[in-house]
């Protein structure tokens, strides 16, 4: 027989209580010369148990069977009782007296689980304590449920990731996109949808440049201001033209904020208009706290572009300050991938320095005409020697056609000149419907127009992509 646990109480004889006073019972009822009844709550036994059974269904069983060794060497028992009634306390046996059995006695302190009671008797003095009816505890070792690591899976098992469309998707009986092109839909629908001729030059090119349009920018909002120092060639206009270019072929979001400070027309050259003003974002900039609250404030053009005007009144456009173009150039960069800047004449205002502050690339309008060309180039000079050389160098000169007819001015002598200073020029070409100074459709543009406003869209990305891998 092996030794008592030394956390077993003293009071713990041979699997019998003798003593009740340390136990936390229920139900305890004494009659002098009888049993005493106690009650105690025990864990919850596992399906395959069989120490549970019902009063009536009690045996006696031999002392061989009370004793069960574990595989650590306690022993596991549990002691179930019946209840007895007055007199009928058994009589000892021969296979009773003189055996001692060792049994666990679980403690009363077990926490108790609802819906299953155990009942242990307690014995008077003289009574033959041994004579107790006892099941033998039944436990089966579960195995420990463990993870394992995909790459310790068996060689026949894939993995997820091997589930890729390129494996499931059948292309063969994927449709092919209809072509472009009024012969190559001819041919296309005549043979059943077999014979797909190759694209023309004109619809790769097309192609090309919207890859060259929407290709990804990195890092936070770009902020491209269009600068001119004289008014009337075209500047706001090439700022809406740039503004729908991007936002037709982009998914992001691109606005254009009028931060003239003599009255601008941004707005006035889309259809749709708010109502509010750069100074109206600025009063309510603490109230700004989703896009929603600045989709109220901003007015949207028919290809996505948003536009946010400035103040009709010239005394009010007149105290929009650097500080509070700080403000609204804040907000923007948080809802806005692209921030253009319609920029006043003023170079040495307070606004401009602003602008430049934040600028990540800068275009220069100029007009086709001899001091229209030299006030172009003299704003690069003056960038050049006051700290902006690097925005001079990668800026982009537009020439921009104003005035219907040919000109006299050479246009290959004017490219020539500022190619020698800046990264690339573009030309726009006259439109009667930008020169009406109207509202700007982009879908009614003529078609040169709208090439010109696209390839000028390139290649602000492309020097946008170019300063952000340098940086």
């Amino acid at each position: 027989m092996r030794e008592r646990d030394n956390e077993m109480s003293e009071d713990v004889d041979n699997g019998v209580l003798e003593r009740t006073d340390n136990l936390e019972t229920t139900g305890i009822g004494i009659v002098d010369g009888t049993t005493a009844q106690i009650d105690l709550t025990l864990p919850a036994l596992a399906d395959d148990d069989d120490d549970y059974v019902d009063d009536d269904d009690i045996a006696p069983v031999g002392n061989d069977e009370a004793e069960r060794t574990s595989d650590d060497g306690h022993d596991e028992a549990s002691v179930v009782s019946a209840s007895r009634s007055e007199g009928e306390t058994p009589a000892p046996t021969a296979d009773t007296q003189g055996d001692i059995v060792d049994a666990e006695v679980v403690p009363a302190t077990v926490p108790p689980v609802t819906g299953v009671t155990r009942r242990a008797i307690h014995h008077p003095a003289g009574a033959d304590k041994h004579a107790l009816e006892r099941v033998r505890g039944v436990r089966v070792d579960e195995e420990p449920l463990q993870s394992r690591r995909l790459d310790q899976l068996s060689a026949d098992r894939e993995s997820p990731d091997l589930l890729t469309a390129d494996r499931l998707i059948d292309r063969s009986r994927v449709a092919a996109p209809e072509p472009e092109g009024a012969w190559q839909r001819l041919v296309y629908a005549a043979s059943f949808r077999r014979v797909l001729l190759a694209e023309s030059p004109k619809v790769r090119a097309r192609k090309e440049l919207d890859r060259r349009i929407t290709a990804p920018l990195t890092g936070g909002a770009k902020f491209v201001p269009v600068l001119s120092r004289k008014g009337g060639v075209g500047k706001t206009s090439v700022t809406t033209l740039l503004g729908m270019a991007l936002a037709d072929a982009r998914e992001d979001r691109i606005i254009a904020v009028d931060a003239n400070p003599d009255r601008g027309t941004l707005a006035e050259r889309i259809e749709r208009t708010s109502g509010k003003t750069v100074r109206d974002l600025v009063r309510a900039r603490a109230d700004v706290t989703g896009f929603n609250d600045l989709s109220g404030i901003v007015a949207r053009d028919e290809t996505r572009l948003d536009i946010l005007a400035s103040d009709a009144d010239p005394h009010l456009s007149e105290a929009f300050s650097d500080r509070d173009y700080h403000d609204v150039a804040a907000i923007a960069a948080h809802y806005y991938s692209i921030v253009l800047t319609d920029s006043g004449t003023g170079i040495v205002h307070s606004v401009m320095d602003a602008t430049l502050e934040l600028a990540d690339q800068i275009l220069i309008v100029a007009g086709r005409s001899v001091d229209e060309a030299k006030l172009a180039s003299e704003t690069l000079s003056w960038l050049e020697t006051n700290g902006y050389g690097e925005l001079a160098r990668n800026a982009v000169v537009v020439l921009n056609t104003s005035r219907p007819g040919a000109s006299l001015i050479k246009p290959s002598e004017l490219e020539s000149h500022f190619r020698s200073r800046v990264r690339a020029v573009v030309t726009i070409p006259y439109d009667a419907h930008i020169a009406t100074g109207g509202p700007i459709s982009f879908r009614e543009l003529a078609g040169a127009t709208r090439l010109a406003a696209r390839e000028l869209a390139a290649v602000v990305v492309e020097g946008l992509r170019a300063a952000g891998t340098v940086r």
